[in-house]
């Protein structure tokens, strides 16, 4: 197998960056593609989904819940469709024969099996893009409405893997089709099927220990009360653990008990975030903003690595589906101990703790730091719409940088992200100052830091953080061993 072109890298940087950077998704369209030499997923896949995920789905791509549902579902169908072309590999969701050596010695059967299997899969998780997702094939010259299931083409072989991966996913617990739960008003996608109601409303703390959905806006005169995204992700179907062995310590500085004592661990958590509000700059800003986007940190990283080890495109499929899978089941075990433990998030504890009283703390994009009431301090990252304990963002990068470990039996990483000056989405124009790049050195880096980029967003405490690297580096074993029986032909 020939390791993934230079070129491959090179046009997937300069699509991926124009996106990102919002040059524009036009430009972000596929170039003559080589089915031969090239990478569908690189060049022609993920260009094409991650302006319209941006755009219908998170335009920060700080969803983590609905993000990963995507890019695990594709990563999983791509990993499908290859199978049959690889010598002893065995697919996840499917078992699909073995195609004859030859058929292997260019990319070309497999970049078409992923094509269409990313097609029936986008389909199913976004119908309403259908004329982007056949326009996904015709911009390489492929038939869309060719439903071809003959197992010895590579269009039969990705249709038949794709429709496998939908056919489980589409009622694995995430309520993605409105249908799950049983109660006549569950008819909405990925509408709440547990019955989950907070303890506090978004105008009164009843509880100064428990979430409080808050009011937020764009910006734009229009105000919504959050609801908890999508807390049945506690109760679907993982990938590769089994959900039972993991847990969390309880938050014992978030719940108040034990008398003064518990009082002033509950103070002296709020007053460790506000400090760090305080202290913000441009290297903690953009750190903070970096990871909060799921696609630039534990999106890119994936590709990073790809690169700098010159994976072939076989091995770049496997270590995608492995990560995706340890982060999703990762969002699991953090969604059910989120709603185990329903703790309060930073911004409501603020409040609780100082009322009206000044503090000193980041007063607002542009503004710096700044004294202002305690009931006006604003976290740097927008508060999200679910429990604070323990951090979601932190668990997916534990998973992954341990996936990693367990595959490339290092922890160097040697990555460098240069994010340019004044690209800051929270405060465009301003931050950062001048060009700035943050540097992850190794995988404990990169979740050290990923893990502080919560806290210095001001969304989580210490605690949180720290209990989410713990919980979920098994995850990352656990997601490293399923992909390698799978590589094996031992499911």
């Amino acid at each position: 197998m020939n390791p993934l072109s230079r070129r491959s890298f090179a046009t997937f940087w300069f699509t991926l960056a124009s996106v990102v950077f919002a040059v524009g998704a036009e430009s972000a369209q596929a170039q003559t593609f080589d089915f031969d030499n090239g990478s569908a997923p690189v060049e022609v896949i993920i260009p094409a989904i991650i302006p319209i995920v941006l755009n219908d789905v998170s335009a920060g791509a700080n969803d983590a819940t609905l993000v990963l549902r995507i890019t695990s579902e594709i990563a999983v169908g791509w990993f499908d469709a290859i199978a049959p072309y690889h010598p002893t590999a065995r697919g996840i969701y499917s078992n699909l024969p073995r195609r004859p050596p030859n058929e292997s010695q260019s990319n070309s059967n497999k970049n078409i099996a992923m094509l269409y299997a990313s097609r029936r899969i986008l389909m199913s998780l976004l119908p309403d893009r259908a004329s982007d997702w056949d326009n996904l094939l015709t911009s390489v010259g492929l038939d869309p409405n060719n439903g071809s299931q003959n197992l010895a083409s590579p269009v039969g072989i990705g249709n038949v893997a794709g429709n496998a991966v939908v056919a489980f996913r589409e009622h694995d617990g995430m309520n993605q089709l409105g249908d799950e739960g049983g109660r006549t008003f569950n008819r909405f996608p990925y509408m709440d099927s547990t019955g989950f109601k907070p303890v506090n409303t978004a105008y009164e703390i009843l509880d100064p220990t428990r979430w409080q959905p808050l009011v937020v806006t764009q910006g734009n005169g229009i105000f919504r009360v959050q609801q908890y995204v999508t807390p049945q992700l506690a109760r679907t179907r993982p990938y590769a653990i089994d959900p039972r062995n993991f847990s969390s310590p309880e938050p014992i500085a978030s719940l108040l008990k034990r008398g003064k004592n518990g009082r002033d661990a509950y103070k002296q958590q709020v007053d460790e975030v506000l400090a760090i509000s305080a202290s913000l700059n441009d290297y903690t800003k953009a750190q903070a903003e970096f990871f909060d986007n799921k696609f630039r940190s534990i999106g890119f990283v994936a590709l990073f690595v790809a690169g700098v080890n010159q994976f072939s495109l076989d091995e770049l499929v496997q270590y995608d589906a492995m990560l995706n899978m340890a982060a999703f089941d990762g969002a699991i075990v953090s969604w059910k101990q989120k709603t185990r433990w329903n703790a309060v998030r930073p911004m409501t504890a603020v409040r609780h703790v100082y009322g009206d009283r000044t503090i000193t703390a980041w007063g607002g994009p542009g503004k710096g730091t700044q004294r202002l009431p305690a009931n006006e301090w604003q976290s740097y990252l927008q508060t999200p719409d679910h429990p604070e304990y323990p951090s979601g963002s932190s668990c997916f990068c534990a998973a992954e940088a341990q996936a990693t470990r367990r595959l490339l039996g290092s922890d160097e990483l040697g990555w460098q992200v240069l994010v340019p000056k004044g690209q800051s989405r929270i405060e465009p124009g301003i931050t950062p100052s001048q060009d700035t790049t943050l540097v992850f050195n190794t995988w404990t880096d990169f979740e050290n830091q990923c893990a502080q980029a919560r806290v210095l967003g001001g969304v989580h405490f210490q605690a949180s953080v720290a209990a989410s690297i713990a919980m979920c580096r098994p995850a990352g074993d656990a997601a490293y061993e399923f992909i390698q029986r799978h590589v094996n032909g031992l499911p």
